[in-house]
Formats: structure tokens, C-alpha cells, sequence
């Protein structure tokens, strides 16, 4: 009776928690690595963050702040107690949430490879190691990107190469002989985006050199194509893979935005192989721990079952779940913040793409005139209406911690709909022709308020193409009869 109750209970559990491949292989090593550049996380952030990985099933965190003295610029140096004291609580704080603390170190830019100033470093980097061992962490990575000098294309060699890699293989070997429980070394080079590595789509000295010499057990992360990008699809992984002759990791620059620090990357992470195998995979967060969980909620959930991933859901359940009954208010005014652009920089998803799908039906319409042109602007101006309700809800209600972290955009959000309220009223005033004075004084007013968002794009972005567009493109329509929206 017992054996037939037991099959029956397992049959349900089946049905309810039903078994794939996805399911039973996510990517082994997933995580957060704390690689931005400006002011590191505070011991309370991290604290915080570790928790939260625990949470999510994220299994990993790396230590590795690129402002921290003692990570790159005084590697040497020894943490101050004060410091190692904090590491400690963070290994533990790590373990109780089943999170492997990793830590890492930077000593590219003035690290000797030769002579007795090569053999004082190598001692250096090994009594730095048995130090954070000494505090509880057992897995260590080694770094040399971004290094002073070096940092612009082809100014590496295969020298360079076999230096770096000659050093994490003889530390590695050393530490780990000294230290069973003590896995392989995870790493960074210098050449660590795909167009960096290749000359006309052959290997540059340096990244031929480096896989070559480095030992097959370390783990190599790279970024993709970029620096940021716009994804690694399954080719582009298993392209970078062939040119490294092994399975390399992912440092995924997203949700951080040092590079743009007006703008928050709200998004939900898009754009990851499928198919392909990762060994390992690393978030890399903004310096606003708080709104980095909702990118990294859904990064979570990518890495538990890449194949299967549904960006838009995960993203959607990841609001709701931080946010509560705020969710539907941070839902909106997260949609409009997730595109990272500029020159070098392209991922997340646009900006409200269903609201500039919303906003170029209306400009196709409205110069004819008609019902639909009527229900376009009707819709807008619903639309910018739940924006400035939204914006003065969350500037409320929000955490005192969360709101401190999104305040000038918040504040820019609620000003671009009810600019963009005024421009819909300009553009009816346009139309009717009835109040030219008017329409007038409403028009140099809105050109003053588009001059301020331009002057205020340092310190707060969001909603590029779509809210803060929208008041270009009524201007120009009202000015010159088109409104270039679309115009490439």
C-alpha cells in the first residue's frame, strides 16, 4: 500500500514541479560581479546583495571593485583589519545564503613578471591569497583587464600574454598545492571582447598567445563582441570559444551603467546564448545596488534554464515581487529606463517600445486628421497622464534606500509627461488655430523646458526615444509640419 501511495505522491510532484534537461543543468557558476567602476558598494549593500543572490539561486559573487585600493591600484598592500574584518563577515554572510564568495585581484598595471622583482610580486599575490583564505574564501580570481597603457587595441603582445598567463599558472599551482579545497582560478585578459581579439577575424598576438599558455583548468570570462553589447548569441559563443580553445564565461555588462550614470539600466537581461554551454556567468551590477535586483532578478532566472528564458515574464514577475503593491507604478517608470546607449555602448531593450509604437501610429495619422488621429492623442494623453501619476506615487512611497538611488530620474520622469501633456495640448492649439497668442507663449515655453532636459542629461536620462523624444518631434511638427519621428 505505502509503495502504490508513494508512486501516487510522486506522480504529483511530478506534475507539479515537472523535470527538464533545462532544469536539471542551469549554468553551474552564476552570479554578480561587483567590476564597476566609482564608488564600491557600501558593507550593508553587499551584505544585502549576498542575501539576495541566495534568493534568487544565484551561486556566486566576486569581490572585485574596481575602485577598492586593495583590489588593483595597492594590490599588494595588505587589507587593513578594520577591512579584513568586514571580508570575513561577508565569506560568512555569503555561506549562509549558499553563495561562494570569490575574490578577486587587478595587479596588471605594475606587476613584475621577472628577476627578483618578478619572484618578490608572485610571493606578494600569494601571501595576499593566504590572507582572504585565512578569512574563508576559497575560490580566486585574477584579473588583467582595463590595465593602464595597455588598454587600447593592439597594444598588447604575445609577451604580454604568456607573462600574465605564466603568473596565474604558477600562483595557481602553488596556492592550490598548498590548498585542496581551493578550486581553479577564474580570470580576465586584457583582450577580453571578440573584436579586441581578432585582426580581419584572425587572432591578435596576444589572445593566440594567452590560451595557449594559460592552464586549461582556469576559467576565462569575456564580454562578447563588446565592451557592451548588444548580446552573444549561440554563434558568437562558439566562435569565441573556437578562437580560445576552451568554454569561456560571460562577464555580462548589464544592468551597470558607470559609463552612463545618468541613465539607470532597469531592464530585464536579453540577448544570452541559448544553447550553447557557459561554464560561468557574471553579472556586472550598477552602483545602485537596490534597482541593479531587478535586472539581476531576471538574470536569475536566465541562468537556471537559458534555453526557456522569457525576458519580458521574468522581468514582470521580478517587479512584482520587489515591489508589491508599487509594481504596477515601478513597472511603468522601469520600462522607460532600459536601454544603454552612446558611441561604444549598445544592449537592453528600448526604451517603452510599446509606447513609441503608440507614438509613430500617431504621427502617421496625424496630419491627415481623422477618428484615428482623435483616438491617437486621446491615448497619449492617457498614457503621459499614468507617467506623472506614477512619478509622484513612486516619489511617495518608494523605500526611503530605493528612492535615494532613482530620485533625478524619477523627478525627470514626472516633468517629460507633463511636458509631453503640453505638447499634445500645442499640438491641438496648432490644429485649431483658434489661440495663436497663446499657442505661442505655449511653444516658447515648451522650447525653454526642451533646452533644460538637453542642459540636465548629465546628471538624469531616461526615456530617450520615446517621452523625451516625443516633445522634439512636437516641436519640429509644429514648427516645420513634420515631426521626424523615424528619421534615421
Amino acid at each position: 500500500m505505502f509503495y502504490w501511495f508513494s508512486c501516487f505522491l510522486a506522480g504529483l510532484l511530478f506534475m507539479a514541479f515537472p523535470v527538464s534537461d533545462a532544469d536539471a543543468s542551469p549554468i553551474s557558476l552564476r552570479g554578480v560581479v561587483e567590476g564597476f567602476y566609482g564608488t564600491p558598494w557600501s558593507h550593508k549593500n553587499r551584505k544585502d546583495m549576498l542575501k539576495f543572490c541566495g534568493e534568487q539561486g544565484l551561486n556566486a559573487y566576486i569581490y572585485a571593485p574596481k575602485d577598492d585600493p586593495y583590489h588593483k591600484d595597492r594590490w599588494r598592500e595588505p587589507y587593513p583589519p578594520k577591512l579584513q574584518k568586514r571580508l570575513a563577515e561577508l565569506v560568512r554572510t555569503a555561506d549562509k545564503h549558499h553563495v561562494e564568495f570569490v575574490f578577486a585581484i587587478s595587479p596588471g598595471h605594475d606587476l613584475h613578471y621577472s628577476g627578483a622583482e618578478g619572484i618578490a610580486d608572485r610571493k606578494i599575490m600569494l601571501k595576499k591569497l593566504e590572507a582572504m583564505h585565512g578569512l574563508g574564501i576559497r575560490r580566486f580570481a585574477i584579473f588583467f583587464d582595463d590595465i593602464k597603457g595597455m588598454t587600447e587595441k593592439s597594444s598588447v603582445d604575445a609577451e604580454d600574454a604568456r607573462n600574465q598567463a605564466e603568473f596565474i599558472n604558477e600562483v595557481q599551482k602553488e596556492f592550490r598545492a598548498a590548498h585542496e579545497d581551493v578550486p581553479p582560478f577564474l580570470a580576465v585578459p586584457t583582450e577580453y571582447f571578440y573584436e579586441d581579439m581578432v585582426t580581419e577575424k584572425e587572432p591578435k598576438p596576444y589572445t593566440r598567445t594567452f590560451p595557449e599558455v594559460l592552464s586549461p583548468d582556469v576559467t576565462v570570462l569575456y564580454t562578447g563582441n563588446g565592451v557592451v553589447t548588444e548580446g552573444i548569441s549561440d554563434k558568437d559563443l562558439e566562435q569565441a570559444d573556437g578562437l580560445y580553445g576552451r568554454k569561456l564565461g560571460v562577464w555580462w555588462n548589464y544592468p551597470v551603467s558607470d559609463y552612463q550614470e545618468a541613465k539607470l539600466a532597469l531592464g530585464p537581461i536579453v540577448n544570452l546564448p541559448k544553447k550553447e554551454e557557459l561554464p560561468a556567468l557574471f553579472f556586472n551590477p550598477m552602483k545602485h545596488e537596490h534597482l541593479s535586483k531587478i535586472a539581476l532578478a531576471t538574470g536569475a532566472e536566465y541562468a537556471q534554464d537559458p534555453e526557456h528564458y522569457a525576458p519580458e515574464e521574468a522581468w514582470s514577475r521580478a517587479i512584482k515581487k520587489q515591489y508589491g503593491k508599487l509594481a504596477a507604478d515601478m513597472e511603468l517608470f522601469a520600462s522607460h529606463s532600459q536601454r544603454m546607449e552612446n558611441t561604444w555602448a549598445h544592449c537592453g531593450p528600448q526604451d517603452a517600445a510599446a509606447l513609441r509604437r503608440e507614438m509613430d501610429d500617431f504621427w502617421e495619422h496625424w496630419a491627415t486628421g481623422g477618428i484615428e488621429a482623435e483616438l491617437g492623442w486621446f491615448e497619449l494623453r492617457h498614457r503621459f497622464q499614468a507617467m506623472d501619476d506614477a512619478s509622484s506615487h513612486l516619489q511617495k512611497e518608494l523605500p526611503k534606500d530605493i528612492r535615494k538611488e532613482c530620485a533625478p530620474q524619477l523627478e525627470l520622469f514626472g516633468e517629460l509627461a507633463r511636458a509631453d501633456l503640453q505638447a499634445l495640448q500645442l499640438l491641438r492649439m496648432h490644429r485649431s488655430e483658434n489661440n495663436p497668442k497663446e499657442m505661442k507663449s505655449l511653444l516658447a515655453e515648451l522650447k525653454e523646458k526642451n533646452k533644460e532636459f538637453t542642459a540636465q542629461q548629465k546628471t538624469a536620462r531616461i526615456s530617450d526615444g520615446t517621452a523625451r523624444a516625443f516633445l522634439e518631434e512636437a516641436l519640429s511638427y509644429v514648427e516645420t509640419g513634420t515631426s521626424k519621428a523615424n528619421v534615421k
